[in-house]
């Protein structure tokens, strides 16, 4: 046992971006790349990492004092200090039972694959601790480690499965081929996910919205550094700062906004040959069964879309954290949403305007998430001696990662009859989510229009007909022209395998 609990106290000091490398070098050579490209693309991905990671931490560290400063100049003070989902994860990681995770998340993995019952290898061993905090909220439910260790397993099957699903949107929003983000922050797309059920009935959300469609609209402005100006100079104003402090703000957050997506371009350079290495490889040993590698969320930070969005929700948060009754958080560490704006990127495919309504509507379950794990959070500081929390305060996370399934599976586990319900429900919504993200369109293709014919000459014309916009799964199950036959069967047609294919007859 002690040396388990060497082993990973080693992993743990190497940090993700030292480990994660390291698997992937191996797998790498497992899969027939040389010695030479194997370490080309570790050493690619670890600097891919560590560049990721300091300007996440820097937009966090650029955001926060400016939330902090607007919730000051509204004279507002509450009783539970936010110490954000790096103050969690230390609290957690000093947990006696820590180590143990590993090979639970190792054994349940592995034999998911040896059975064919997910496609997902986790390599993302940093975010075990997610499991071990799940474990920890079960025991201090239930007072019974057994059952935290089974709830944990629940989770762990969950995220290889969510794994699965979300693998081709990422590739569409990325262009990396054979990754995936197994984690448990996109959980929350199974609470947004009927909420974005809804919006399809608003015309205005089915058309695109994604950064690419907005820089055609509004031409400059939809540059990534031009938005993060905008929007850095309206939140430093909105903060009480100077028209000098605002400035440097909007400089900072421009960037930041620039340097996300040249960072992501590294994770494409040292991902893409891995993948095509993997792919043949399943394809000559395994009869091309397809296997997808399981990384930290960082590699969709490329995204503008995403922290415009994050950007947008911190007034949002501090003006719902006042007005809200009961709720006793007020954001600060935790004031960048990473817990819901990843959910929601992969479930709109990158939609803005959606995300952002999303994100209004849905800040109050993560406040209220807060506060209920406060004493809990509190409590276990204390006993780990982590954190230093004054008397008469209470330490939590503001924007609480699965605030949902935690309270769901803990209290059902505890016995509670309203909890057994919802943990029900919450699984019957993952398996809506997971069936239905497996057959909708793609994220470039979801928001695109059929262009309308006005004159047969436009049919004629070629120049007219643009067959990227059309959606094709839009007339799956439409009869189109002739007499329709009665064994005809139209819905076991997929049209998006005929997307893009001339069918024209040849000029004579």
């Amino acid at each position: 046992m002690e040396i388990l609990k060497a082993v990973v106290n080693f992993v743990l000091n190497l940090g993700g971006p030292v480990f994660v490398p390291l698997i992937m070098f191996i797998i790498a050579l497992v899969v027939g790349l040389s010695f030479k490209k194997s370490l080309l693309v570790a050493i690619t991905l670890g600097v891919a990492f560590s560049g990721m990671n300091l300007v996440v931490n820097y937009m966090q560290e650029i955001i926060a004092p400016a939330g902090k400063a607007m919730s000051k100049s509204l004279g507002v003070t509450l009783n539970v200090i936010d110490a954000g989902w790096t103050g969690v994860a230390a609290i957690t990681w000093s947990y006696k039972v820590a180590f143990l995770f590993f090979p639970l998340l190792l054994a349940i993995n592995f034999v998911m694959l040896t059975f064919n019952w997910t496609k997902t290898l986790n390599v993302d061993m940093w975010n075990v601790w997610n499991k071990i905090f799940t474990y920890v909220i079960v025991y201090y439910f239930t007072n019974n480690m057994f059952l935290g260790f089974i709830v944990a397993a629940f989770q762990i099957i969950f995220e290889l499965k969510i794994g699965d699903v979300w693998q081709r949107h990422i590739e569409d929003l990325t262009g990396m081929e054979g990754v995936t983000v197994p984690h448990f922050i996109t959980f929350f797309a199974v609470i947004l996910n009927p909420l974005n059920k809804l919006l399809d009935y608003i015309p205005l959300f089915n058309k695109p919205f994604d950064s690419e469609a907005i820089q055609k609209k509004i031409g400059i402005f939809g540059e990534n550094k031009v938005m993060g100006f905008i929007i850095g100079i309206l939140l430093g104003f909105g903060a009480g700062y100077g028209l000098s402090k605002s400035l440097m703000l909007a400089v900072e957050a421009a960037t930041a906004m620039t340097l996300f997506p040249m960072i992501s371009k590294l994770f494409m350079e040292a991902l893409n040959p891995i993948a095509d290495a993997m792919g043949n490889f399943m394809k000559k040993h395994f009869k091309d069964r397809k296997v997808y590698i399981g990384l930290d969320w960082p590699i969709l930070a490329g995204r503008s879309e995403f922290w415009v969005t994050v950007i947008v929700l911190v007034p949002v948060e501090l003006l719902l954290a006042i007005v809200l009754p009961n709720n006793n958080i007020l954001p600060f560490a935790g004031i960048i949403n990473l817990s819901f704006a990843v959910a929601a990127l992969l479930l709109t495919g990158a939609n803005l305007l959606r995300m952002i309504v999303l994100g209004i509507i849905s800040t109050p379950i993560f406040l209220y998430g807060g506060t209920y794990f406060a004493p809990m959070i509190t409590k276990l500081a204390r006993q780990t001696g982590s954190f230093k929390v004054p008397a008469g305060q209470q330490l939590s996370w503001s924007t609480f990662e699965g605030p949902d399934f935690r309270l769901f599976f803990g209290q059902a586990f505890a016995g509670k009859w309203w909890a057994i319900i919802a943990a029900i429900l919450w699984t019957g919504l993952f398996v809506w989510l997971y069936k239905d993200q497996r057959r909708i369109a793609l994220p470039s293709k979801r928001y695109a229009t059929l262009v309308p014919v006005s004159s047969p000459s436009a049919v004629a014309t070629k120049a007219t007909a643009n067959y990227q916009d059309v959606a094709l799964n839009a007339l799956d199950g439409k009869h189109i022209g002739g007499t329709k036959k009665k064994n005809d069967n139209y819905r076991n047609v997929d049209l998006n395998a005929v997307d893009g294919m001339d069918f024209s007859q040849k000029r004579r």
